[in-house]
């Protein structure tokens, strides 16, 4: 608003005839007719916006092993060798696993396979896979699986049955080869690009286009190459990218000298990749930024995400669980990180010795939950963003030692923002051609038209 009107409002002299006045009031932030009706649309809006609370833990993921024959330069987690086959999940380690998600009450139930490099046990990834469906034939779940894999060692009889059983893959693709390389090598010390590439295109010619799908990491390698990522990823096939930043975890920690960057390095380069990938769709080359998608799905619509990293409440053990191959259940990967590297503050407990009951609802998990709704959180409560945002206390704790955090100094806080206000400020520009990209991208649609989505996640 301008100054002058504003000044007006609060000394309440508006003219609730004039423009100013009835904007505010169609967004139902002031009236001047009775408040109770308004107080009731609030309230439906709100319980709109916290409507994944009602689906409780959706996404689980299940590290199936910890071996892996990557040398990845970001790493996450403490990897071990190709031959270290006592980090393998055991058969009935999957079976009190899979007992145990289907106790979950939602509706759906999203099964994703970590490492390591889950290709390495293949054959409890199979098992799984059939185990669930055999059980869902009870419980009419709508069932999902995801495997996250490097792809190197996979072949089309393991495409077939993906196929067969609609398991989804997301792979990992750095940008071209001289970065890709650089970034994902494998044991050998050959980079990986030649083989990904080649198992995306065979894997496709199996599953179909739609089968699989890829995620980059940035490094400071990734800075210079903002257009050519991009372009790799649509001369791939793909139709969108998550700029993804380092997380300060595992070799990642480690090697922070070797491929880290301050935040402010990863906000400009995320905005010429942004207005990149936005030029390109204003030229009619459809490519979505799907970072950028989750943030325009909640500013433009009154819809949440299923992103477990922007919800307030977390959606650490809430929406997302983690179990690793000895059967402990962590509140997200990051959790598990942090365990690998000696703190176990996350840690929900194990399936040999926990129930569910004692697993989701500990007093570690109540206390996770309390401290992180926005609403209440030091500086959150009353930022702009706060509708938003999201809070990460795994995040918090990390980097800062304790899972409220501090706004000021932290990075992912001033990430997010920046993001916001930059998209903020391209909607207030009101330009038709980016609106109607904006659009699109909410719609996950080709065409330009500014419909209110329903599926959002």
């Amino acid at each position: 608003m301008p100054n002058e009107d504003f000044g007006k409002l609060i000394t309440r002299k508006l003219d609730v005839n004039s423009d100013a006045f009835l904007n505010l009031k169609s967004k139902h932030i002031v009236t001047n007719t009775d408040i109770a009706p308004i107080v009731d649309m609030l309230a439906v809006k709100y319980r709109t916006k916290k409507a994944f609370l009602n689906d409780f833990t959706s996404l689980h993921m299940v590290v199936v092993t910890l071996r892996c024959n990557s040398d990845c330069q970001y790493c996450q987690v403490t990897r071990e060798e190709k031959n270290s086959k006592q980090c393998d999940m055991t058969i009935r380690t999957a079976k009190k696993i899979v007992d145990l998600i289907f106790k979950s009450p939602s509706s759906n139930i999203k099964i994703e396979f970590q490492g390591g490099e889950p290709i390495l046990n293949y054959s409890i990834v199979k098992y799984i896979v059939k185990y669930a469906k055999k059980l869902n034939k009870k419980y009419k779940k709508q069932l999902e699986f995801v495997i996250c894999t490097n792809l190197t060692l996979s072949d089309k009889a393991i495409f077939r049955f993906f196929k067969k059983h609609n398991v989804y893959i997301s792979t990992s693709l750095d940008g071209p080869k001289e970065l890709h390389d650089k970034n994902r090598i494998l044991q050998d010390g050959k980079g990986s690009y030649d083989i990904v590439i080649n198992r995306i295109n065979e894997a496709r010619s199996v599953m179909g286009e739609d089968g699989v799908d890829a995620l980059m990491t940035t490094t400071n390698l990734s800075l210079k190459y903002s257009k050519e990522i991009v372009d790799e990823y649509i001369k791939r096939g793909f139709h969108g990218i998550f700029i993804r930043a380092l997380n300060p975890y595992g070799f990642a920690k480690k090697r922070e000298k070797e491929v880290g960057y301050s935040t402010d390095e990863f906000i400009k380069f995320y905005k010429e990749v942004l207005m990149y990938i936005i030029d390109l769709n204003i030229k009619r080359t459809f490519f979505m930024e799907y970072y950028a998608t989750l943030f325009l799905t909640r500013i433009l619509t009154p819809f949440s995400t299923g992103f477990v990293d922007l919800q307030s409440p977390t959606g650490a053990g809430i929406q997302g669980v983690i179990y690793n191959y000895d059967g402990n259940v962590y509140v997200a990967d990051e959790g598990r990180m942090l365990a690998a590297m000696g703190d176990k503050r996350f840690l929900m407990g194990n399936v040999y010795k926990s129930t569910y009951k004692e697993l989701f609802c500990s007093n570690m998990m109540i206390d996770l939950i309390k401290n992180s709704c926005l609403e209440c959180l030091p500086m959150c409560s009353y930022c702009a963003f706060q509708t938003y945002c999201g809070a990460d206390p795994v995040r918090n704790y990390s980097t800062q030692g304790d899972i409220i955090g501090y706004r000021p100094t932290s990075e992912v806080c001033k990430k997010n923002k920046a993001i916001i206000q930059f998209l903020m400020g391209l909607i207030e520009e009101n330009n038709d051609e980016i609106m109607d990209v904006f659009w699109s991208w909410i719609n996950r649609s080709k065409r330009n038209k500014r419909e209110v989505c329903i599926e959002t996640n």
